[in-house]
């Protein structure tokens, strides 16, 4: 009987494990309009063509976000960005936006004038952590995929595949939704696609 009890106990982790380790990932585009996203009021910068989501500065240059509608604890979001023209300053706000939200940064930084992909922004603190080895991976006039996760406070990042950063934040905020960021006082294009979510 404890070795049957004990073999359940072994299965029920492995799945667990395994679950962790691939999550069930969930469309949340469907590649034809703003269905599962809040779009902004008086719209211009977002458009939907073919599959892709597209976003580009207007002439006064302000910024925008495109939130979901849904919010999120712990999950891992992965997409596909290919960035357009300009200097490209964008990137993924987990869990909302402010100072106990970091954002994964897609692209130039605007205060350090480099790239600085893959790594989290955080507001009054900058950049706390770099990604590693963003200049051998990423691919400047390609499509790259995107994978981000938050567990708690732990935020870990992979691009194209590759780990690339781990980032552990204190008084972290630990709901809210997914963000993609459209940088203002900028002159830049950016475009998404198979975006998906899972919860872990």
């Amino acid at each position: 009987m404890r070795i049957q009890i004990a073999l359940l106990l072994l299965l029920c982790f492995g799945c667990a494990v395994n679950k962790s380790d691939n999550p069930k990932m969930k469309s949340v585009f469907n590649g034809k309009n703003f269905e599962n996203w809040i779009e902004p009021e008086n719209n211009i910068w977002w458009t939907v063509n073919d599959g892709i989501l597209h976003v580009k500065n207007g002439p006064d240059k302000k910024g925008s976000i495109l939130w979901t509608e849904e919010e999120f604890e712990d999950f891992v979001v992965q997409l596909d960005f290919k960035m357009g023209d300009g200097t490209v300053d964008s990137g993924i706000f987990m869990r909302g936006d402010g100072a106990d939200a970091p954002q994964i940064q897609i692209g130039e930084s605007g205060s350090l004038k480099r790239d600085m992909t893959a790594s989290p922004y955080v507001p009054k603190q900058s950049y706390p952590v770099e990604a590693e080895g963003i200049k051998d991976i990423l691919k400047p006039k390609d499509w790259n995929t995107m994978k981000a996760q938050a567990i708690g406070n732990v935020y870990t990042v992979w691009l194209n595949g590759k780990k690339v950063m781990t980032y552990t934040m204190e008084n972290a905020k630990l709901k809210g939704p997914i963000g993609l960021q459209l940088h203002p006082s900028r002159e830049m294009s950016i475009s998404f696609k198979n975006i998906s979510v899972a919860r872990l």
